[in-house]
């Protein structure tokens, strides 16, 4: 069970793998000296996945019980996953005492030697920004250089990027590019997404298109490689489970004859069939009951999955779709506008994880207004009608979250797909409902329209919100009426 966690953890499966982790500590028993290292080993896993899910008290947590179990030879991982994690809350003081530990133990190991001393540089740096990591970070560069330690350089190069990005862009662009380099070289599509956000960050905003291109198909397909991962050993756990329970049944049969053979035969005849009835019988009532619970827990996994994929979709694919179709049109590139659009993206993604809301939508007429004229340019115009403050007054956050959303998946769709040159959103408050008229004049839906994920996921946004959507007769073009609750 610990090696199908870590194969989870190795597929980004972290949750899987921590769920894993702990399932298999119910078969050691602490006390006995011999599942030691076994127990060590669970909870260093568990020191990383957690770590790797951010839950940073935790991390430390399971580094200590690790630390406690193990002698000298095998504490480096855990001992890095408890700095790195209390780096990560702020604790510089308490995880350079460790990375300074690492330091003065690890000089016949030069692969140990330069990880300690670039997170001690870089722990050093955040605690001071002033404080001047320069030499520290490229000694332990060079020393991976030499050792051909392509992993340890992934980590250098992200350091040294984060180091100059404030004082240095042209430093902190070289550096990303470097790290995009190596995390391709090791086939790392992780570090190859967070390199690609740093090249965005610093290269210049037309030549930074074709990172934005790259990290929106890497990250479609990071994502499904992820969700094939989990539950990967759904099946074999689910098999070996009921062969454990056949076999108790069957051991537990033959243990029973056995003591009433010793007794009379004719009366064993009797009881051993009316044991082996019920057993069938109980056996018949366990496996229907845990076949249930099994159905139950994959219909709310494919839930969850369909909700995170709905909110993939709908933040980082459509959220790169409008930077980039505002990128197309504009005359000049404000640079730290685009800048200030990306960071809001990347926080957007990040709080996927944790269901984190979007901010408050107080002047929610104007970030409509923005949405459309991101969408307009030579090839189609995107004219607004009735966009008011009154038309909003009284809206909740969450219809306004998901009439932003809803907007921008129809603009997606007819930036795509309709040709159209016109495009007219008007907007009505009627009652306690609020209407969006959509209309253009590109080439329209076919006779019977077929959902893509987009549509797809528009549309039940809609119905969760108690509204609904039309698809109008047109002449030429679309129309669409969507009818949404105020509250």
């Amino acid at each position: 069970m610990s090696y199908m966690a870590l194969i989870q953890g190795d597929e980004g499966d972290y949750l899987g793998s921590q769920e894993t982790y702990l399932e298999s500590l119910k078969y050691a028993d602490v006390n006995d000296g011999r599942f030691r290292p076994y127990v060590a080993s669970i909870y260093t896993g568990l020191s990383r996945t957690t770590n790797d899910l951010k839950n940073y008290p935790k991390t430390i947590e399971y580094a200590d019980k690790a630390l406690a179990l193990v002698d000298s030879a095998y504490r480096t991982t855990p001992l890095n996953n408890k700095a790195v994690a209390l780096q990560y809350l702020g604790r510089y003081d308490e995880a350079l005492i460790i990375f300074d530990s690492s330091l003065r133990t690890s000089k016949n190991d030069w692969q140990r030697y330069a990880r300690a001393l670039s997170n001690y540089a870089r722990t050093k740096w955040l605690r001071d920004p002033t404080y001047a990591a320069a030499a520290e970070l490229h000694e332990a560069r060079k020393i991976r250089e030499e050792e051909k330690d392509n992993w340890g350089l992934n980590a250098s190069y992200s350091h040294l990027s984060d180091y100059y990005s404030n004082t240095r862009p042209d430093s902190a662009l070289f550096y990303a590019k470097k790290y995009l380099d190596v995390a391709r070289l090791v086939e790392s599509e992780e570090d190859e997404l967070l390199a690609l956000q740093k090249v965005v960050r610093f290269e210049q905003p037309k030549a930074a298109k074709k990172y934005f291109s790259r990290y929106y198909d890497l990250n479609d397909s990071f994502q499904t490689a992820r969700n094939a991962a989990k539950n990967q050993f759904a099946l074999i756990r689910y098999e070996a489970e009921k062969s454990k329970a056949e076999n108790a049944v069957l051991q537990k049969d033959v243990t029973e004859k056995r003591a009433q053979i010793t007794t009379q035969w004719i009366l064993v005849g009797v009881i051993v069939a009316l044991f082996a009835a019920a057993a069938a019988i109980g056996v018949s009532i366990y496996n229907k009951r845990k076949r249930r619970m099994q159905w139950e827990k994959e219909r709310a996994l494919r839930e969850q999955e369909l909700n995170t994929s709905q909110k993939v979709h709908d933040v980082v694919a459509n959220g790169l779709y409008t930077i980039m179709s505002g990128l197309e049109h504009r005359e000049a590139i404000d640079k730290e506008n685009l800048l200030d659009e990306i960071d809001t993206l990347y926080e957007k993604s990040r709080n996927i994880s944790y269901e984190v809301r979007p901010g408050n939508f107080h002047d929610f007429y104007n970030t409509i207004a923005g949405l459309l004229f991101s969408f307009g340019g030579a090839k189609a115009k995107v004219v607004g009608v009735g966009n008011s403050e009154e038309v909003w007054t009284g809206a909740s956050e969450l219809v306004k979250e998901n009439v932003a959303v809803i907007l921008q998946e129809l603009l997606i769709n007819m930036k795509k797909h309709s040709e159209a040159s016109n495009v007219m959103l008007k907007f009505e408050k009627q009652e306690n409902n609020i209407i969006l008229h959509y209309a253009d004049d590109g080439i329209g839906f076919p006779p019977a329209v077929k959902y893509g994920n987009g549509l797809t996921n528009t549309e039940n946004r809609i119905t969760k919100l108690g509204g609904n959507i039309k698809f109008e007769p047109a002449a030429k073009g679309t129309k669409v009426k969507i009818t949404i609750p105020i509250a």
